[in-house]
């Protein structure tokens, strides 16, 4: 396995729901402390600092560090736990998967439990079962077996969905693309940017808690006042039966995504015109989608001060914010290539150009 793929793997099966990223924050400070200077908010986000030069514009490009997920609220007396979604989950794709439950003494394994369909009324096998009747089964058969084995409410509860390449070996599964694959795609792009120069100050940012509210982009944006802002973050496939092409444009293997809208924010005109141009420049593919029900970092770096230019760039994923998404690893080269392009063009008159434009 190559150095771009363990770091993916480690990104993505690294547990790290809402508010408790711990784990893949060690991750992805361990991936960026060779490129640069280490900063951190005290929420938990991480952000790597690398110079081309001292001075120059600063360039935030952010990934967010938490994968949807669960929190367990209550333990009931025959040992099994209540929990409390965190993120966006439909409840059709939670039932009788498997979750691990981080406690103080390690993870314990679990699954989402369900009738099985021998039981079910002919109502219940048409209804979608409300999460809030559903519970995990962790094999303990009594609360204060449970709590024995380490377990406390407010515990993180992570989907189970490891790290695999598919018969096409450039097709990479695994649960978190959303958006493990945005904080490796800041990771790659400062360590390429290595060879070469740059004419700014880039800061590769992995946020904390963008699921629940873009709270790490608030943060981070305080800290560093970008002046440009490049969201990293997954599009949605539509490459597979069912779904339209107004629904969701994209396709693996397509190239990167621009998000022309999203409900958080509409990107900056003359920063989306240079991906294009780069784009084009560098012969690399570019696909165009619009997210109306969800928002991205930008919508919080964006807003910054007196205003931040702003663009998400992304790939396109299938099955995002379930415990399995796919995602080409072509289309993740040719994100890294675009996006240090984008930043090696971005010195002082074309950042001062864009905010004046």
């Amino acid at each position: 396995m190559d150095e771009t793929l363990q770091m993916l793997k480690d990104l993505a099966e690294a547990p790290g729901v809402p508010g408790q990223e711990t784990a893949v924050r060690k991750v992805m400070r361990r991936y960026l402390e060779p490129h640069g200077t280490i900063i951190t908010d005290n929420l938990g986000s991480v952000i790597g600092r690398k110079v081309g030069v001292e001075g120059g514009p600063k360039i935030m490009v952010a990934g967010h560090l938490d994968e949807i997920g669960f929190m367990v609220t209550r333990i009931t007396d025959e040992g099994y736990l209540k929990f409390q979604t965190l993120g966006g989950w439909w409840e059709q794709v939670m039932l009788a998967h498997r979750v691990e439950v981080i406690t103080r003494d390690g993870p314990i394994v679990g699954v989402i439990g369900s009738k099985p369909p021998h039981i079910l009324s002919p109502d219940e096998r048409h209804k979608v079962v409300d999460k809030n009747a559903m519970f995990i089964d962790i094999g303990a058969e009594s609360r204060a077996e449970a709590e024995s084995w380490g377990v406390r409410p407010g515990d993180a509860v992570v989907p189970v969905g490891p790290f695999g390449q598919m018969r096409n070996p450039d097709l990479l599964m695994a649960k978190a693309w959303d958006n493990r694959f945005g904080c490796a795609l800041a990771i790659e792009a400062v360590r390429r940017l290595e060879a070469g120069s740059h004419p700014n100050e880039v800061y590769a940012v992995g946020t904390v808690q963008e699921e629940v509210g873009l709270r790490g982009a608030v943060t981070t944006t305080n800290i560093i006042q970008p002046d440009i802002g490049i969201a990293l973050d997954t599009g949605i496939a539509g490459d597979m039966p069912g779904v339209g092409p107004d629904e969701a444009a994209g396709k693996l293997g397509g190239g990167p995504v621009i998000l022309l809208y999203d409900g958080s924010m509409i990107p900056h005109t003359g920063l989306r015109n240079l991906l294009i141009e780069t784009a084009e420049a560098e012969n690399l593919p570019l696909q165009f989608d619009k997210m109306p029900g969800g928002g991205t970092d930008a919508g919080r770096m964006h807003i910054f001060g007196a205003g931040v230019p702003s663009i998400v760039l992304g790939i396109p994923v299938r099955y995002i914010h379930t415990n399995t998404a796919i995602m080409h690893r072509r289309d993740f080269e040719q994100s890294v290539q675009l996006l240090t392009a984008v930043i090696r063009r971005l010195d002082a008159a074309t950042v001062q150009q864009l905010k004046e434009g």
